[in-house]
């Protein structure tokens, strides 16, 4: 971007009413002496202390705390929260993104002004925040204070550096280092029902999924609450489109794995994804789909939120999307009792030549992740913290709860949940909001599934025999009848593919010149997607050619050979 074009933005943002609430820097860090009435409730809480919890004597000290990733209230009351502060002598005065899930303006904002929370997780916008000074380098505070960061990273410490030729650490990583995928609900989904009315026979390209669809709804038009029900229904009336329209397309129709909107090949070259003629075809499948009535007419228009009633209401029959987004659908079905209406991640791709991706590796996400702002009230105090939920003890606190109320030890010395737990934390969507377990551990540092901490115990509550005890009817009658101990058993596993010398794309920080492209690449292809979709069959290939002719005239090229460059650096830090 030139300088013209940010100082533009700059003063765009600087004229935003208001100011972030918790972003000004030290100024708005206050340090405040613990009441004895929260030491006790945090005491209580958390059982047992050790000899680094902070006393009733301890000054406690409130650092503010920006997540561009959620819109929840976190007032930093649940149990979990009161047992870190407990450790750490930190609380957390927590602010989100004041447009919904777009964090840019408030970056913008932070910039101009020059004020910054003493923690930030700035997502997509984080690489104009290094730009502009605003991101310390972490790494000396890491080298005295951070012994449990290192240890959680393993092998993969040196993936957070910025690049060769800039070591510095901006960034740790938002998502999970290392271990193994027990579940996934791969790049499409099927209700139980209409699996089981083919006897299971699980579908594994677009026309048996299709066949599939279609039979289905022939043989059962209505639910039994008299409701039509909906072949396939997507979600792309706002940023969902990336997650149902534009990521299902990349690993089913050329089987790649999550890079955004990019394929790379085996050269490491990189090609905006929707000039693939792989996912031209899947695009045409798609059209046909709702010329044919399959799709739901309603799909670019209607709300995420209304998207997730149809979901609960039983009557959509496939999906393209991810779990995480399903899910509060899902647990309305399953209150309900309505398991077959639930779904099976299926390992869909166009054809029976092409690999679906999900279980694969991509190594460490890096590029998105927590940071400490150059105005930190107390950096010290931020990374000791940032370390603490680290340590096997914050990650298990984080995790799994308070001993003694959400989880409990058995005779072996290994965690284990009752099934009363494991219920209310499958159906209750506030679970984690009101036990605070699991609620703040995104975007921090994370082990994945099936590591295991020094008591022999998994430090998540996902293991291979969780994932098995915690199975519904259906999914236990699907295991059984495929001969397998896991339903990810079904899908090609990840030894089967090379680990990518650099990270998922989507995640890393990049130039502004490059996103200022990437995003009007993307704006193009969500209406010109859709229109492709909604269009007759007869106009698709000129739909589809007047879309690639706009996303040549927008900058692709350039913003191909950009990424080129940014894949190069990752590469040679990968092998340095």
């Amino acid at each position: 971007m030139k300088k013209r074009q940010i100082c533009a933005l700059l003063l765009s943002a600087m004229m935003v009413a208001g100011s972030l609430s918790g972003c000004g820097g030290s100024g708005d860090s206050t340090s405040t002496g613990s009441t004895q009435n929260n030491e006790a409730t945090a005491s209580d809480a958390s059982g047992s202390t050790s000899g680094d919890t902070a006393n009733e004597n301890q000054e406690v000290i409130e650092l503010t705390f920006y997540t561009a990733d959620g819109t929840q209230d976190d007032p930093w009351t649940d149990p979990v929260a009161l047992a870190i502060t407990e450790k750490t002598g930190v609380k957390l005065k927590t602010t989100y993104p004041i447009g919904g899930n777009d964090e840019s303006e408030d970056v913008a904002l932070m910039i101009a002004e020059q004020k910054y929370p003493d923690i930030i997780f700035a997502k997509g916008s984080a690489n104009g925040l290094i730009e502009a000074g605003a991101m310390m380098d972490m790494s000396d505070l890491i080298d005295e204070y951070g012994p449990n960061i290192k240890k959680l990273y393993g092998d993969e410490y040196d993936k957070l550096r910025q690049s060769a030729d800039d070591p510095a650490i901006y960034q740790l990583s938002a998502y999970v280092v290392g271990g193994e995928k027990y579940k996934d609900c791969g790049p499409a989904q099927i209700q139980w029902d209409a699996l089981k009315a083919k006897d299971y026979a699980l579908p594994r390209t677009l026309d048996e999924l299709e066949t599939m669809i279609k039979d289905y709804l022939a043989a059962n038009p209505k639910t039994e609450d008299g409701l039509d029900r909906i072949g396939i229904s997507l979600s792309t009336a706002d940023w969902h489109w990336l997650i149902t329209l534009g990521n299902p397309a990349g690993a089913i129709a050329d089987g790649a794995p999550d890079n955004g909107q990019w394929l790379i090949d085996e050269n490491n070259q990189a090609m905006y994804k929707f000039r693939s003629e792989k996912e031209r075809e899947y695009f045409r499948w798609m059209c046909r789909m709702y010329n044919e009535g399959i799709l739901d007419p309603e799909f670019a228009t209607q709300t995420n939120d209304d998207y997730i009633a149809k979901i609960a209401s039983g009557r959509v029959v496939c999906l393209f999307d991810k779990d995480w987004n399903y899910q509060d659908g899902e647990k309305v079905l399953k209150a309900d009792g309505k398991f077959g209406s639930t779904y099976c991640g299926v390992p869909v791709t166009m054809d029976k030549d092409t690999k679906c991706p999900v279980l694969m590796y991509q190594g460490l996400t890096t590029g998105t992740g927590v940071g400490i702002s150059s105005t930190c009230a107390d950096p010290v105090k931020a990374i000791k913290f940032i370390d603490f939920l680290c340590s096997d003890e914050g990650q298990v606190l984080n995790k799994w709860g308070i001993e003694g109320v959400n989880y409990f030890i058995d005779e072996s010395g290994h965690r284990y949940r009752t099934d009363e737990e494991i219920e209310q934390s499958q159906n209750d969507k506030d679970y984690s909001k009101k036990t605070g377990v699991g609620f703040h551990n995104y975007p921090f540092p994370s082990y994945g599934d099936g590591i295991l901490d020094p008591t022999g115990s998994t430090y998540t509550t996902t293991s291979k025999t969780s994932v098995i005890a915690e199975y519904n009817e259906e999914e236990k009658a699907a295991c059984e009848k495929w001969g397998v101990e896991l339903l990810v058993d079904m899908f090609p596993q990840a030894s089967e593919f090379e680990v990518p010398p650099y990270p998922p794309l989507w995640a890393l920080a990049k130039p502004m010149e490059f996103d200022e492209i990437a995003n009007q690449l993307d704006e193009v292809s969500w209406s010109a997607l859709i229109k492709c979709v909604t269009g007759s069959e007869a106009d698709f290939d000129a739909n589809y050619d007047s879309m690639l002719e706009e996303l040549e005239k927008t900058g692709m090229a350039e913003a191909e050979q950009m990424l080129n460059e940014i894949i190069a650096e990752k590469v040679a830090l990968t092998n340095s």
